[in-house]
This record gives C-alpha cells, structure tokens and sequence, in this order.
C-alpha cells in the first residue's frame, strides 16, 4: 500500500509488514500503525534512539563526543558536556557502545592483508643477576598475541588470541573475511 505517489513505503519494525497507515488519533507527527500486527512506531524504532526523550541533536553530539575521544569519556564528563544529567549520560553512553558492537558488520572483502603480533613491553632487567638473559621476541614469548587484518580502503579487524594455530586462525578468517571475491595475502608463515 502506497501512500504516496513515487515513495517507497518502508515495512514495519515488528513484523515487516508494509501495511501500514499514519496514525489518526495522535497529534504527534511521525507515528504509524501496523494493520498486519497492530502496532505503532515511529522512525526511531528499532534504532539506539527508540523511546527517548532526550533530543536527538544531543544524541547525535554525544555520537561524536564519544567517537573523537582520544581514550574514554566518563559519563560525568559527558554529563557537563550535553547538560544532562549523570545517569542520562551513563544510558546514552551505554546503548551507543552497544550499537557500535553490533554483529551485523560486513565481511572484509577485495584485497586483504593479514599478519600477527605480540603486544607487550620489554621485560625489566634485573640488577646483574645470573639469570638474566635476552628478552624471548615472536612465537614463545608470554606476551599477548594479536591478530589483525586490513581491507585495501581502510576498514581493520583486529583481535587478542590465546594460539596462534592454524585452526586459530581459520576461525578468524572464517569470521572476518568474505571467502568470495576476496584475495588474502600473509607472510610466509605457515600458520
């Protein structure tokens, strides 16, 4: 059911029914109603912004606070930057983050490069001990292995394991790069 001429109708949030309507009785502009489900939304459902009352140019300002912080940012701070209160901030922070691990995340495609690391400083040495050797570097070291592919155009996977095995590293494979269409290129280690 179209409702106007030359727009598409976009399905409902619940039940992905296109038979929908504007809502009668309500005063607010936006609202909808399902015939197939009987239900109303908005253009908000089913977004981090559904059912909030804070205005969505704060929502969009605490987005980009949040993303250009160079560490983190504490909900107070966010708080005093939005003029919100505390706990406001805390939720507004809370349901961005988990928007921003959403697992519906494309596959790395094209080209990808992919290599492993170990992150970890360089062990203190003691004061002339005899059991002071040379710092273990790569494959054997305690340090905490990591990792990582690239997509020619930018976008990055990374990743901390426990093994770097074969079978390790095909998981990750399996999980970050589409197997179609995509080029993997990797040192000469047989991992």
């Amino acid at each position: 059911m179209k409702l106007f001429v030359g727009v598409t109708i976009l399905p409902a949030p619940h039940c992905k029914s296109t038979n929908i309507a504007r809502k009668a009785d309500s005063e607010r502009v936006g609202c909808w109603n399902c015939h197939a489900c009987k239900s109303s939304f908005n253009v908000l459902s089913g977004t981090v912004f559904q059912k909030t009352r804070i205005p969505l140019q704060k929502w969009l300002l605490a987005i980009g606070l949040i993303v250009n912080a160079k560490k983190s940012l504490s909900s107070c701070q966010l708080a005093r930057d939005l003029r919100v209160s505390q706990p406001a901030a805390w939720y507004m922070q809370q349901r961005i983050r988990v928007a921003m691990v959403a697992s519906e995340r494309e596959l790395l495609q094209g080209i990808v490069e992919m290599d492993e690391t170990y992150l970890g400083g360089k062990p203190r040495k003691g004061n002339k001990r005899e059991d002071d050797k040379p710092a273990k570097k790569g494959r054997g070291t305690s340090k905490q292995a990591v990792v990582g592919a690239v997509e020619r155009g930018g976008r990055v996977f990374a990743s901390t394991s426990t093994s770097l095995s074969g079978t390790a590293l095909l998981r990750f494979i399996k999980a970050n790069i589409d197997p179609d269409g995509s080029l993997l290129i990797t040192d000469e280690w047989k991992g």
